[in-house]
């Protein structure tokens, strides 16, 4: 039986996959058309499984189209002469593999110039390849030579420049014999972050290729191949849970389908339903996979970061998505960050949303033991049903803030504006695993709206936060709520607003919008700590 991959490349046999069908016949185009193809993702989006895909069906489709895969990821510290010595006996040893794999066996003259091959630098690269180009024939025509080049962040800095330049003048000089016929870079970093010496790329013949995340469609197509073969379905409105959280990132999207088909211990005879991901959600927050230690790593790399994220995050207006802005540009390249509709930056998907608030977080506040009052602990908001008091709970909380006043502006290395909701997300946190729910953060994601959903016991609370803008923004607030209550099947929603004016007008009211029921708060945050004597 097949399951969900998340160790490195997938392929069909093994693991379910996405087929990729239009972006494969898009790539495929372009490689019969000759081109010199860059596709540089973050890890774990599955572009080596899609290389190898590509190829397959290439080879599979006409043999006059030769293949050579190759991976750069072991040049990583290797000087210039080193990774020309090894790329040549990288070259022959796959090029060998190519006729096993065909079941063909190398005729004497290309055995023999494999055999005596040597590539010194990027001059003797492009000889080689030439002479490669005449062994290589199918019937009565050439085959044409696709290079494939896995892991291409791995080149050395001294081989760079010279490299790319050899293929950009194959590419440019007219010949019907074009060799490589065409190229395929896969990295995570593009030619202009690899070119280090701030000089125009000498590949500006580059043709860049979009590998998106799955799409809600691909993440049904990839669970309905688990479902045909184990016969346990995934409820539609589970399917369309994972989709949201993840942003269709490939790693995440697998990860949370092993969750539940292999370690929960369900049934295979149970449909997955939303009490199920509830519980995979809580238990995926918690742990720290391969793609959430890259996504930590990234983050901390630079102080800059945390302070472009949290406004991100905390900011309504939030950062223009400028391409052209070192710091913005990486974190896109590392797949945290993308260009909204609007042109601002956003986070790419609302779990890595959570985990950088968690990650930028102070372990400890000051204030926790405030959050109750003495003698009320957690399991005193629930009904004698196992319900939760939403209301008692957020009226608890704007009470809290009331009483915790100008302390709250000491809460270390929080955004000032952002503090009353990073004190929402931690009051609620805390109180949901103390009562053993789930807390998940819904699209948008940041630009200073967060919208979290409870799960507790079955039922869905939805709470969304802001900051007050004015009396129309905070109106049109409760007409966005109603609207999205009524996608989620909630009957009622709860309306945090942070007002941080100096003469804030708190509020609490109830009110009856489309026949849902809306809790709205505007709750104060003190400006500043009260002078001594006042």
């Amino acid at each position: 039986m097949r399951r969900f991959g998340t160790q490195g490349p997938v392929n069909p046999e093994q693991h379910y996959i996405v087929a990729r069908t239009e972006e494969l016949a898009e790539f495929i185009k372009r490689v019969k058309e000759g081109r010199y193809i860059v596709i540089f993702a973050p890890r774990q989006t599955g572009k080596t499984t899609f290389f190898q895909r590509a190829v397959a069906v290439l080879t599979a489709e006409d043999h006059t189209y030769f293949p050579i895969q190759l991976n750069f990821e072991i040049y990583v510290d290797c000087d210039r002469s080193e990774f020309y010595e090894s790329l040549a006996k990288q070259i022959c040893k796959e090029i060998e593999r190519v006729f096993q794999r065909r079941g063909e066996t190398l005729d004497a003259a290309l055995k023999h110039f494999l055999d005596n091959a040597e590539i010194t630098n990027h001059l003797s690269m492009m000889e080689f390849f030439e002479q490669l180009q005449r062994f290589l024939k199918y019937g009565e025509n050439w085959q044409k030579i696709v290079l494939i080049i896995d892991e291409f962040d791995g080149i050395p800095t001294s081989a760079l420049k010279g490299f790319l330049h050899a293929f950009r003048h194959t590419y440019v000089t007219d010949t019907t014999l074009q060799c490589p016929h065409s190229l395929g870079i896969v990295g995570v970093r593009n030619i202009t972050q690899l070119d280090y010496d701030r000089s125009v790329s000498p590949f500006n013949i580059q043709d860049d290729f979009a590998l998106p995340n799955f799409t809600l469609a691909q993440v049904q197509e990839l669970f309905e191949q688990y479902t045909d073969e184990v016969g346990q379905v995934f409820a539609p409105e589970v399917i369309e849970a994972i989709h949201k959280q993840t942003g269709g990132q490939p790693f995440l999207v697998n990860r949370f389908a092993q969750i539940l088909t292999e370690e929960m211990n369900i049934p295979k005879t149970e449909a997955l339903t939303m009490t199920h991901f509830s519980e995979a959600y809580e238990s995926f927050l918690d742990e720290r996979n391969t793609n959430i230690e890259h996504l930590l790593t990234n983050i901390r790399k630079d102080p800059r970061f945390q302070t472009i994220l949290m406004r991100i995050v905390s900011y309504e207006n939030s950062v223009p998505f400028n391409p052209d802005n070192d710091i913005i540009n990486e974190l896109a390249t590392y797949g945290i960050i993308t260009k909204g509709t609007d042109r601002k930056c956003e986070i790419i998907n609302p779990i890595y949303l959570y985990r950088i608030i968690q990650a930028f977080k102070p372990l400890v506040n000051g204030l926790e033991r405030d959050y109750f009052p003495e003698d009320i602990d957690a399991f005193q908001y629930l009904t004698d049903t196992g319900q939760l008091q939403m209301e008692r709970l957020l009226d608890n909380f704007r009470d809290f803030i009331a009483r915790a006043g100008f302390r709250i502006l000491q809460v270390p290395e929080t955004p000032q504006e952002f503090i009353g909701q990073h004190l929402l997300f931690a009051y609620l946190d805390q109180f949901v695993t103390s009562v053993n729910g789930a807390m998940y953060m819904e699209v948008p994601t940041g630009r200073g709206r967060m919208d979290l959903i409870i799960l507790h016991n079955q039922k869905k609370y939805v709470v969304e936060t802001k900051i007050w803008r004015s009396e129309h923004s905070y109106a049109q607030g409760k007409q966005q709520l109603a609207a999205y209550l009524v996608t989620e099947d909630v009957m009622e929603g709860y309306y945090v607003i942070f007002d941080h004016r100096d003469a804030p007008e708190p509020r609490t009211e109830t009110e009856t919008i489309d026949g849902l029921t809306i809790r709205s708060y505007v709750i104060p945050v003190v400006q500043e700590r009260p002078s001594v004597g006042a």
